[in-house]
């Protein structure tokens, strides 16, 4: 017989209760305990389905992301108790993390939509995002804690989000929800950027065809897919219109990762494809083929951070991207051209398509040197095609280039080092605007010459001066290193006086100036005068 059958209903809402208190009661149990606390709390989710008033939904999840926090601990350490001898395992922490992981998605599934936005916004708010949000990690964890903390509630949030429906993106993806969750798509974990993919791809996929969407047979007719697709709506109009760059920025930012592997590019078409069914309107669709060109181009190109599996299945995903977005636009010619260079690849280079480079082991070139000319897809050939059905060809000829924000450097400073060399970056004494310029002269192979010789010892200057504050930081004693942050504190106020001395002045006589004779009063400034109590609030 099931719990919410065995209990009054007035008083169902104390097992809730008295669970999560005898939880918090045994967080430094072993983790068979709090295991066993956990699955039984997971059971009883359905009574908070039931209406009776009992603990707030927030308390619920609070507790259950402060018990996923000191499992990771936990299991760095390898003691839930040191000054008990209370050790426990890394395997036995898992079966914890999962265990709550899953309670979370079962709470989750009971609440109203409005109710797991606010539940999806409080665990956000939970998540170390470098520059955003602070460390969680405590001290005997360090970085490894925080990076273990933030894939355990992005799991947390996928179990919430793959329970959360909504008709309107608004309120799915609101912006203090999508910017520091887009953030995580940044960092340098291969793990981390892939759960936050796979969120997105949950929010956004309202009629479940992401399954649908294959890297392996998106090249074949898109007929036998069929596809489950609605007019945009309003509110996913204006969502694109605010929203839609920034998430195309992001999903070329995440093909510039060296350590992405097939999962993440099969992510990365899952949620073009998504964008394409479920919130496309013309300009979105010239902007993502814009897009797919873009990463072609960034294929092309001889970066060094790029290995030669990365730029194939970066030529990949392009093609078939626009495979996809040819068939669901249905202009013939448009079609044509693209299934033309399907198959001169499969020809001539087949390691340029999904078949070859997504397969166990992928089949990967030497080079990519051969890659060019008719083995391309073609902006201009594009624009003209699609500009003869109505698109605005002037649009689709304007190639799409990202603007790189200091958000993607920000998101990847983990260490104190990394948090030092930026501000040295950002300090104006080191900035190329405080440097005067000098007069001009005349160029000559000489002056080329010390130029570069300059440059050259400027440059190991500037290291230099990095490497001796790095370590004044590291080695330095912390009383040295208050007095040096403390004078410069006192500095900065003796400025601050002098410029309220400037600024604020004494308000003028009412006669405008003193009579002959006369030694004007001093007005006393606004900021000495002292008020009566009852005028102070």
């Amino acid at each position: 017989m099931c719990i919410q059958e065995q209990l009054k209903s007035q008083h169902s809402h104390l097992v809730i209760q008295q669970l999560l208190g005898h939880l918090d009661a045994n967080s430094k149990s072993s983790a068979t305990v709090r295991s066993g606390i956990v699955v039984v709390l997971s059971d009883s989710a359905v009574i908070e389905a039931s209406g009776s008033v009992g603990p707030t939904v927030l308390e619920v999840f609070n507790t259950l992301l402060k018990q996923l926090r000191l499992s990771v601990d936990y299991e760095l350490t390898g003691s839930c108790d040191p000054y008990d001898n209370n050790t426990t395992t890394r395997d036995e922490e898992k079966q914890l993390q999962e265990a709550v992981i899953k309670t979370i998605g079962s709470f989750a599934n009971t609440l109203p939509i409005y109710q797991r936005s606010e539940v999806m916004l409080f665990i956000m708010g939970k998540i170390p995002v470098p520059g955003i949000y602070p460390a969680l990690g405590s001290p005997n964890t360090g970085f490894e804690g925080s990076r273990m903390i933030q894939v355990m509630l992005l799991k947390s949030l996928l179990q919430v989000t793959e329970c959360y429906e909504s008709s309107n993106m608004l309120t799915a993806l609101p912006s203090s929800f999508l910017e520091p969750l887009l953030s995580c798509t940044l960092m340098e974990d291969p793990d981390i950027r892939l759960l936050v993919l796979s969120i997105l791809i949950s929010l956004i996929d309202r009629h479940q065809n992401t399954h649908k969407f294959t890297l392996l047979s998106i090249l074949a007719d898109i007929s036998v897919l069929k596809l489950k697709v609605d007019k945009c709506s309003r509110q996913d109009n204006l969502f694109m219109k605010k929203n839609g760059q920034r998430l195309y920025r992001h999903i070329f930012v995440a093909c510039l990762e060296e350590n992405s592997g097939r999962s993440h590019y099969e992510a990365l078409f899952s949620l073009l494809a998504l964008l394409s069914v479920e919130l496309a309107n013309e300009e979105v669709v010239v902007d993502l083929i814009r897009l797919a060109l873009a990463l072609q181009d960034l294929a092309l190109t001889n970066d060094e951070r790029l290995s030669v599996y990365n730029r194939c299945a970066v030529h990949a995903l392009s093609a078939a991207y626009l495979s996809l977005i040819s068939q669901l636009t249905t202009v013939p010619a448009f079609c044509q051209h693209i299934h033309e260079v399907i198959e001169l690849r499969q020809k001539e280079v087949p390691y340029l398509l999904p078949e070859d480079i997504f397969t166990d082991p992928p089949r990967i070139p030497e080079s990519l040197e051969r890659a060019e000319g008719v083995v391309l897809f073609q902006q201009c050939k594009i624009a003209e095609v699609l500009g003869g059905s109505g698109y605005n060809i002037d649009r689709l000829n304007t190639p799409y280039t990202p603007q790189i924000t200091d958000e993607d450097r920000l998101s990847r400073r983990k260490s104190i080092v990394d948090i030092i060399s930026m501000q040295i970056d950002m300090d104006p004494r080191y900035s190329p605007e405080s440097q005067q310029k000098s007069p001009a002269e005349q160029i000559t192979f000489e002056t080329l010459k010390n130029a570069m010789a300059d440059s050259a010892n400027d440059e190991e200057q500037q290291k230099e001066k990095r490497r001796l504050l790095v370590e004044r930081f590291q080695t330095a004693p912390f009383e040295d290193l208050a007095a040096h942050c403390g004078a410069k504190s006192s500095l900065l106020q003796s400025k601050l006086d002098q410029i309220f001395q400037l600024t604020i002045r004494p308000p003028p006589s009412p006669s405008g100036s003193a009579s002959q004779g006369q030694t004007p009063s001093r007005s006393v400034p606004v900021y000495e005068m002292k008020f009566p109590d009852l005028c102070v609030y």
